[in-house]
This record gives structure tokens, C-alpha cells and sequence, in this order.
């Protein structure tokens, strides 16, 4: 038995000789039957000689066809089609054998023809039976003899993905999965059977199989479902704490073959409650390919992946430039590795270093910057408003000054849905940094008819998965056994995916004219503490019995809820439903410029209290919420 489990390929010469016994059974098993089990009449037609000579003609055929080749575990419809020509043509030559020697010879058939078309269908039936017999008694053999504890599994989709879904699990020893039933949306596939597995209705059967069979998996195996249908069953399946993984898309495993291994767990990106949005602009390859571009935060999760998205676009350089010199390292590190035909430079620096950032645009002279160097952790900035406003808002101006002066064509500045009606430090950092490159460009167009720097802003929620957001928290949270911690039952966000984002961000950098900010449509905004309750489920635990969620209260600036748009704001629809620009009144250009030059002699005084009043007369939007700057807003 040892021998037999670890066999993983049968030899050639044991599937051609066990072909030969079927082929000279058959044979004797036609005459059996065409004589009525008379031996006397068998031995009068000499059957043994018959049947040897069906089983030499098969074997001279296979030498032909090479059917004994087919590697039997993976017996398919090609293995099938060659036996089944090996078959033929074995009947056509024994016909003519048969033909020559009755009427030209000595006026006696080789075999009956009776006899041959029975030894025929019992062969091509028989031939075909032991492999797939063989095919099971591997699986059999691999799965039967492992001492390990099956997870009862159902596939969701009984179409080609779900029959393939089940063959790879069937086939993986390792695997231990047992699949125990289908579910599908087609009412016409209810009550009909896969390889023994019954074919059920949709959700609806769920807790039934769950109670029926102990089902502890669901697999989704449906080509183009929609990501509200996908919800519905994640949330089913969180329902009857079932675990959930899905089959990859087709493109990622068709010429590979699809793998039990491959099958994945279901990703955070999954849980978004809208389609992900995916953009294919040949735009963005006229205005990057042959240039140099620039982009700051290039460390950082938005930053490294515009970089990414950018080298695809044939651009002359990228200027990798960040303050985060590990980060950078390994940004570097993967373009020399995985990008190494895209030309690019890795510039340790500060933004609010003006005269490293001088150095830069003269020796490079970039003519598309990427803005996305920012301070962003709203409790940090709290804390240190000055940090905020040098970087946010100072740095802005360093880049957006040095780039008119550089002639750059194009600036795009990576904003943030907290600068609407900001309620902390950093979101009014932003929103200032927004009013400055955007009352820029309203002074260098009407002071300035010629071709000038273009300056756009993009704006939009929290990424999912990025430094410093939720999601990695809650990962390590839970890998720490809990508890996860939220700071309010209410508390809302919308969320992008990383690649999303710098998708959005290169569109509106393409689609801009100068003076836009633009908003994104996220869908609708998800509930925090549903999105902790699906990670804690979607990783095997169960909501407060093995993870607890606590709630720790708003920290210093936050807001239960983002806003895409203030009070004051109208949105203008674009050529993309998925992007609108906010219809903004610019500030004055000689104010504001004046107002962010006076945050330079108060820096000097070390005062954060004059920083934070001078930062909500710059933005008189800005209303402090579980802040100790509250106390500003009450005094005016």
C-alpha cells in the first residue's frame, strides 16, 4: 500500500499491458457471448487464436495513436478520443484482415465480424472504465491513507469554474477540503448532480447544508459575479460562520491550470460595497511616455504605487523622492528588481527643503510632478500641528513655486476628503494646501496667457491597506488574538483600493486644464465597526468569543463621518461617471500666498496655539471636534 500511495505516474509498459489483457478479454468475452457460452462451438471457431489476434492488431494500433502515453490520474476527453480511435481502427483492419483471408486465402475469417463488433464496444468501453477506475484509486490512495481531519466544503457556481474547482481540490493530496455539494443562481441546475455532488438552490440551502453536512467552507467559483451579489454571500456565510475563498479570475490560471492552492481567501478589497473601478486611458501614455517625472511620498503606499503604475507609460525618469530612506531602499530595491528596463532615480530629501528641492528641478528638470508627500495620521498631526503645516502646507508651496519656475506642465496634488469641512489639524493642512496651487493657477492664468504650469488636485477617502490606516491595525490585531479596537459603533469611512486611487489620480492629471479639484465617486461610505466584525469572521474567529471589539471613543480630530464636498461646494460632471470636480471659488492669490508666508514667523515663535488660530482664519471651514483646539472655535 506504501508502494501504491506514493506512485504518482503508472509506467508506460503497465497501461500498454494491462490495455493488451483488456483488449484479449474482450475478444474472448465476444465469442463467450455470440455462441451463448457454448464451448464446443468456442473451440470450433479456435477463439484463443481469435483473441490474440484482436490483441495484436490493438497493440500495433496503440503504437499508432500512443494512447497507452495518457497519464492515467488525469484521464480526460483527449485520452478518450484516442482510445476510441484506437478501437476503430483496430476494426477496420481486422474487417480487411478478415476479408483478405476468408475470400482470398483460406476461406476462413480471422474472427467472426459478430465477434468483432462485441469484442470492439466491450474494449472501447472497458479501456476507458479501468482509467477512470485508476483515476479514482489515486485520489483514493492519496486522500484515504492521510491521517488528517476533512473541512466539508460547498463550491458556489456550477458552471466550468465550479467543475474545475472541484477536479484541483479532488486532485491535491494536501488538500483538505471535501466537496459535499453545489450552489447556483441558474434554477434550471437545481436538483441535478456533478461527479455525485448535488447541485442546490443558491443561498436559500445554505444552512440546510450546513446542518446536513457540517459545512465549514463555501468556495466562490462564478466568472464576472457582481460585487453586491459577492457581499450577499460573504455575508451569509458570516451568517453560519462559514469560511470563505473564492477561485481566482480565469486569465490568472487558464494556461497554468487551476491549483486547490490557488484558490484564495477572500481579500479586503472584496468588501468593498461597489465594483472596483478600472480605467484604461491612452491619454495618460501621450502625456507621461518620454518625460521626466517627478513624485514625492514615492516611499509611501500612494506614492510607490503611482511610481509603479507611471513606469508602464514609458516616461524618460521617475525621481523617487521621499524623506523615508528604509521605505525608499525598498521601493528601490523592487524597481532594480522587477522594473529594471524603467529608468529611475532615488532622491533622499525633505519637500520643505527648498533648496534640496531647487537642486532637484535644476538638475532633472521634471515636467509632470506627483504631489503625494504628505503628514496624514490625523491623532499625530493633532499633536503636532507645526509638523502638519510645514509639511502639508509649506512643502506644497516650496514644490508648486519651484515647478513655475521650472516650467513644469503639469502638477497634481494629492488631496484628501478630510480637507472637507475640516475637523483636525491635518485635514485643514490639506485643504489650505488645496486653496494655495488652486488660487496659483487662477493668478498664472489671468496674468499669464502663455503656456504655464497646470496645477490639479485630486481628492479622495481612505485607501484600504495603506500605512497608517485601519485595515493593517485590524490585521494585527487580530493576528494578536484581539481585541480590535474602534473608536465609535457610528463611525464611518469611504475606502478606495490603492491601485484605484493612483488610477484616478493619473486620469484626473490627464483630463485636467488646470484650476480643477476632483472628486471621486467611492460608492457608499462603509461602517467601521461592520468592517472589523467581517475581518474578525473572514478570518476564522468568532465576534467577541475569540477576538473582542472594543470601542476606545473619538481621538483628537476626528469626525464620525468624511464628506466629499462642503456646504459651498457643486460638483461638475466629467467624461468619467466615476469622476466630478468640485466647483471651488479660488481664494485670492496675494492673500493666501501672504497668509502661508506668515506661518513661517510663527513657526519661529514656537507657538501652536497662534499656529492652529492662523490655520482656521486661513480655512474658516475648519471646526475642531474632541480636540483641545476646541476651545479656538468658542472664542470667535
Amino acid at each position: 500500500m506504501n508502494f501504491l500511495s506514493g506512485l504518482k505516474i503508472l509506467p508506460r509498459w503497465i497501461i500498454a499491458t494491462l490495455d493488451s489483457l483488456i483488449l484479449f478479454q474482450c475478444a474472448l468475452f465476444g465469442y463467450l457471448v455470440r455462441f451463448n457460452f457454448e464451448l464446443e462451438l468456442i473451440e470450433q471457431y479456435d477463439a484463443f487464436a481469435g483473441s490474440f489476434t484482436f490483441m495484436i492488431g490493438g497493440l500495433l494500433v496503440m503504437q499508432n495513436t500512443r494512447s497507452y502515453e495518457g497519464i492515467v490520474r488525469h484521464t480526460g476527453f483527449r485520452d478518450g478520443s484516442n482510445i476510441f480511435k484506437t478501437v476503430v481502427i483496430n476494426f477496420v483492419l481486422l474487417v480487411f484482415l478478415n476479408y483478405f483471408n476468408g475470400n482470398l486465402l483460406n476461406d476462413r475469417f480471422l474472427l467472426p465480424t459478430s465477434v468483432l463488433v462485441i469484442a470492439s464496444l466491450s474494449a472501447m468501453f472497458m479501456l476507458i472504465f479501468y482509467r477512470l477506475l485508476v483515476k479514482e484509486l489515486f485520489v483514493y490512495l492519496k486522500n484515504g491513507f492521510a491521517e488528517r481531519e476533512f473541512r466539508h466544503a460547498v463550491i458556489f457556481g456550477a458552471g466550468e469554474a465550479g467543475i474545475i474547482a472541484q477536479e484541483a481540490i479532488k486532485k491535491d493530496s494536501k488538500s483538505q477540503m471535501n466537496i459535499v455539494a453545489f450552489l447556483d443562481d441558474d434554477p434550471k441546475k437545481e436538483g441535478k448532480n456533478i461527479d455525485g455532488k448535488r447541485i442546490y438552490k443558491s443561498l436559500e440551502d445554505l444552512e440546510k447544508l450546513v446542518e446536513l453536512f457540517g459545512v465549514t467552507d463555501l468556495i466562490i467559483a462564478v466568472r464576472d459575479l457582481s460585487v453586491s451579489r459577492k457581499n450577499e454571500i460573504i455575508d451569509a456565510c458570516l451568517k453560519y460562520n462559514v469560511s470563505v475563498s473564492m477561485v481566482p479570475p480565469v486569465d490568472q490560471w487558464i494556461n497554468g491550470g487551476l491549483t486547490a492552492g490557488a484558490i484564495r481567501e477572500i481579500k479586503i478589497e472584496d468588501l468593498l460595497s461597489r465594483e472596483q473601478i478600472i480605467l484604461d486611458n491612452p491619454r495618460i501614455e501621450e502625456d507621461l511616455r518620454g518625460k521626466v517625472v517627478l513624485v514625492t511620498g514615492a516611499a509611501g503606499s500612494i506614492g510607490s504605487e503611482l511610481c509603479r503604475q507611471i513606469s508602464h507609460y514609458h516616461p524618460k525618469l521617475i525621481i523617487l523622492l521621499d524623506i523615508a530612506e528604509s521605505p525608499l531602499y525598498d521601493v528601490e530595491q523592487e524597481f532594480r528588481e522587477h522594473r529594471p528596463g524603467c529608468a529611475i532615480k532615488v532622491i533622499l530629501g525633505d519637500v520643505r527643503n527648498k533648496k534640496k528641492m531647487k537642486e532637484v528641478f535644476r538638475e532633472f528638470k521634471p515636467k509632470v510632478v506627483f504631489h503625494a508627500a504628505a503628514y496624514k495620521h490625523v491623532p499625530m498631526m493633532e499633536n503636532y500641528p507645526e509638523e502638519a503645516i510645514q509639511s502639508n502646507v509649506i512643502g506644497t508651496k516650496v514644490l508648486a513655486d519651484l515647478s513655475v519656475l521650472a516650467q513644469v506642465e503639469k502638477f497634481v496634488f494629492v488631496s484628501t476628503d478630510k480637507a472637507v469641512n475640516p475637523t483636525n489639524v491635518m485635514g485643514a493642512s490639506k485643504r489650505a494646501a488645496e486653496m494655495y496651487v488652486q488660487a496659483l493657477n487662477q493668478y498664472l492664468d489671468t496674468h499669464h496667457k502663455k503656456i504655464h504650469t497646470r496645477f490639479i488636485t485630486t481628492r479622495f477617502g481612505n485607501v484600504l491597506g495603506s500605512n497608517g490606516s485601519v485595515i493593517p491595525l485590524f490585521k494585527k490585531q487580530i493576528l494578536n488574538g484581539g481585541p480590535i479596537t474602534v473608536t465609535h459603533p457610528e463611525i464611518t469611512r469611504y475606502f478606495m483600493t490603492i491601485p484605484e486611487a493612483c488610477q484616478l489620480v493619473l486620469e484626473a492629471g490627464v483630463m485636467g486644464d488646470g484650476g480643477e479639484i476632483y472628486v471621486f465617486d467611492m460608492g457608499e461610505p462603509v461602517k467601521i465597526l461592520d468592517l472589523a466584525k467581517k475581518m474578525i469572521q473572514l478570518s476564522g474567529k468568532k465576534v467577541d468569543v475569540d477576538i473582542k471589539i472594543q470601542f476606545s471613543g473619538l481621538r483628537e480630530g476626528e469626525k464620525l463621518f468624511e464628506e466629499l464636498l462642503n456646504d459651498f461646494e457643486t460638483v461638475k460632471i466629467t467624461h468619467h461617471p466615476k469622476i466630478k470636480i468640485a466647483q471651488v471659488l479660488p481664494s485670492s492669490y496675494h492673500r493666501i500666498d501672504g497668509q502661508i508666508e506668515f506661518f513661517q514667523e510663527l513657526i519661529g515663535k514656537n507657538n501652536e496655539t497662534d499656529l492652529v488660530r492662523h490655520l482656521k482664519a486661513l480655512v474658516p471651514e475648519f471646526i475642531s471636534n474632541s480636540s483641545r483646539f476646541e476651545v479656538l472655535d468658542r472664542m470667535n
